[in-house]
């Protein structure tokens, strides 16, 4: 059992190593095909490599600080009042690519007006390897032509004509602007402004190509053009947590790319800078309000109690009064300095934001306290508890006012300093260097998948069209032997592939091939299998040859079969039957209007009169070999055939021969070959090597069995040596001297 089972596993891996072999014959076989889409796939790539614009590219680094380091420097104080600033770079990076920082730049270099040359096609670029592309200053647009170049200074358009395109054409007087159903008329370098059916328009143009070269002009919109940028604009972190940001920009234009890339720096860094000062200048707004206030109210108490104590004279307060005066100072203190980070906190949240409960939990606490020392100082003399509260008040005004306007101060110091968190790190060059298109890279991957195509084809094509390549296999397909493999002959394929080469049979271009000895080989299969008489007696044996269809070689067969039978003194006759398309005459160099079909369409009486074939049968140059051509093209060859006059015909020329061999039509395209073999003692079928078709052959076998017609053998033609055939073996079949 371990022996079967490894038997089976050696089989299947022969099977397998088959198929695979099977598949890279197919595609070696088909070489030229494979070879002509790869070609074809690097000259797609040549073109296409020439028909796009060369693309630059542009970079810059940017650092993006997590913290900001300008009021934290200034103590612990200011920075716990103002809060830190925190800034991801990922968030930062998206904040670039956001119409915040573009529309800016869009409205610099006025970036929404598209400026294209209708007159450019594909072969002009192809041509030219690369075209002209618009150029975008402050100052305006402008983009070079054939004719001379086109400057706009200025496009503004209502929403209507947005992303609509004009065409831009100089006239006699200045310009005409259209847009296919509005005309507008203008002059240069003037500012106009049109109002068309669908809204306004304002254009001022400086300057437009000579004669009536046009030019399409069209407003985008701020949502198209950004999303035009993004496209080409790539912002990234390098590496993790670095906080720097690579910045790339791609386009046709390197001056143009560096150019825009530049004012995105500079927007965003802008946008930047006023974000991390926007802070400061609110908390410095709100001290400014608050300041005058403060000081007034520590006027007035001042002022109380100086009146007080000009009134009453100074009062010695007991240790008691003194410990708990200071300590309602001290949460006088608290109550004031928490009453002002809620009120600084409440202009940025709201009343439930967790910081502001928690400042109102504690003033809860603290006023809770200051009620109950209020109640213990109540019992003191009333002259003492008034120079208490007059003295409390007035210490604390002084402390709230003079700690806000030390802030003020620093803050304004701060502001004057505040860089914000980003910081340029490099500004993008023009390096001129271009990044795409990579034209040895995209003319290999054209010819790559040229050739991958071209293998794919082959591949299905060799599985959709299963040619005969095997005789083994076309034998167990249509039940029929293979009796000959007739190889390729060389010397007559390149005699074959001059326009004035006649003469086709091999005992005059290739006498010692293999392909000769091949049909010396299927002579002795036929002369020993064949009866020693004909059919009923008759002298001649009648060998059929015909075809699963045209182009199969079944007139080569025929002709050098003749011959090589003429080598043994055998008397033979060569009929051509094909009476539509055969050509044997031109092997023989025979004229082909003297023939089997002139013969078959005279009247009986003529037909009676044996003499009278010597007209259709004409001897050839060679030794026992006579030829009867098809004659003139008739308009019923197959009744021509299936009538008497060629039963009489056969019957006459029997006794005069000893083979007859007859070239039919193919079985496939006519009823002629079922309507002949009737006479023959052979009925043989050609096929050719990696052009016959499996099914085909299989057919016109069926189609011959219907009729109770055998087939006696399938000769296969035209076989090919080499390592790209696997079944090359068959040469063995033919020996020959190969000198």
């Amino acid at each position: 059992m371990n022996t079967d089972s490894n038997n089976l596993s050696k089989s299947a891996a022969d099977n397998n190593e088959i198929d695979l072999s099977v598949f890279l014959l197919m595609l070696l076989r088909g070489w030229k095909f494979v070879v002509f889409f790869a070609l074809l796939g690097l000259a797609i790539g040549i073109l296409y490599s020439r028909y796009v614009n060369p693309t630059f590219r542009s970079d810059a680094l940017l650092q993006i600080d997590e913290t900001s380091q300008g009021i934290s420097a200034l103590g612990a104080n200011i920075s716990d009042l103002i809060g830190s600033e925190v800034s991801k770079a990922q968030t930062e990076a998206e904040l670039i690519k956001s119409r915040m920082v573009l529309e800016p730049v869009v409205d610099m270099l006025h970036l929404d007006i598209r400026l294209n040359d209708p007159t450019v096609n594909s072969w002009d670029k192809i041509k030219n390897n690369r075209t002209d592309t618009q150029f975008n200053t402050p100052g305006g647009v402008s983009l070079k032509t054939e004719n001379g170049q086109v400057e706009v200074s200025q496009f503004n358009v209502s929403q209507d004509y947005l992303n609509r395109p004009f065409t831009l054409v100089r006239s006699d007087t200045g310009f005409v602007l259209s847009n296919g159903f509005d005309d507008f008329k203008g002059q240069l370098n003037q500012p106009h402004r049109f109002k068309g059916t669908d809204g306004v328009i304002q254009i001022t143009v400086t300057d437009l190509p000579a004669g009536a070269h046009p030019v399409n002009i069209t407003k985008q919109s701020l949502q198209s053009t950004t999303d035009s940028i993004n496209g080409a604009l790539s912002v990234t972190e390098k590496g993790k947590q670095t906080g720097i940001i690579a910045l790339s920009l791609t386009g046709a234009n390197q001056q143009q790319t560096t150019s825009i890339l530049k004012q995105i720096l500079l927007s965003y860094v802008d946008q930047n800078q006023s974000r991390g000062s926007e802070e400061t200048t609110k908390t410095i707004t709100f001290m400014e309000t608050q300041i005058p206030t403060l000081k007034q109210k520590l006027e007035d108490s001042e002022a109380v109690f100086n009146e007080f104590r000009k009134k009453y004279g100074t009062i010695d307060v007991s240790k008691e009064a003194e410990l708990l005066l200071t300590e309602n100072s001290q949460i006088d203190s608290q109550l004031n300095e928490l009453k002002l980070k809620r009120a600084d906190l409440t202009t940025y949240y709201t009343e439930e934001h967790p910081l502001v409960v928690q400042i109102n939990d504690q003033l809860k606490v603290l006023n809770d306290r200051k009620q109950e020392i209020n109640g213990t100082i109540s019992g003191l003399p009333e002259i003492q508890r008034e120079f208490l509260k007059l003295s409390e008040d007035t210490g604390i005004n002084r402390e709230i006012y003079l700690t806000m306007l030390k802030n003020y101060e620093q803050l304004k110091i701060v502001k004057a300093g505040q860089i914000g968190y980003a910081r340029i790190i490099d500004l993008p060059i023009s390096t001129y260097n271009t990044i795409a298109p990579k034209k040895l890279l995209i003319m290999l991957l054209a010819t790559i998948i040229g050739s991958l195509l071209g293998a794919i084809l082959v591949l299905i094509k060799n599985l959709i069209r299963n040619v005969v390549k095997d005789p083994e296999r076309l034998e167990a397909k249509t039940g029929v032997p293979v009796i000959a493999t007739v190889p390729r002959s060389v010397t007559l394929a390149r005699l074959m592939r001059k326009s004035k080469a006649s003469n086709r049979l091999l005992a005059y271009v290739d006498h010692n091939s293999l392909s000769y000895e091949a049909i010396k080989s299927l002579r002795t299969h036929l002369m020993f299998g064949m009866p020693e008489e004909g059919k009923a007696g008759q002298r001649a044996k009648v060998i059929l040859i015909s075809g699963e269809s045209p182009g199969v070689g079944k007139s080569f067969i025929s002709a050098n079969l003749s011959e090589v039978f003429a080598q043994l003194d055998k008397k033979v006759l060569l009929i051509d039957a094909d009476m539509r398309l055969g050509e044997l005459h031109k092997m023989f160099k025979i004229e082909q209007n003297i023939g089997l079909a002139d013969y078959l369409s005279q009247n009986r009486e003529v037909l009676k009169d044996n003499n009278n074939l010597s007209n259709f049968i004409h001897p050839t140059t060679m030794d026992h070999i006579d030829f009867m051509p098809r004659g003139e093209y008739p308009q019923n060859p197959s009744s021509l055939l299936a009538g008497d006059k060629f039963s009489n015909l056969m019957t006459q020329i029997n006794p005069h021969y000893d083979y007859i061999i007859i070239d039919s039509p193919p079985i496939l395209a006519a009823s002629d070959a079922i309507i002949l073999s009737q006479y023959a003692d052979k009925v043989l079928v050609v096929a050719r090597y990696n052009d016959s078709t499996e099914r085909q052959v299989v057919y016109a076998v069926k189609q011959m069995n219907k009729a109770n017609v055998q087939v006696d053998g399938i000769v296969l033609n035209d076989m090919q040596q080499g390592i790209m055939n696997k079944y090359s073996y068959h040469y063995s079949y033919a020996y020959g001297n190969n000198k």
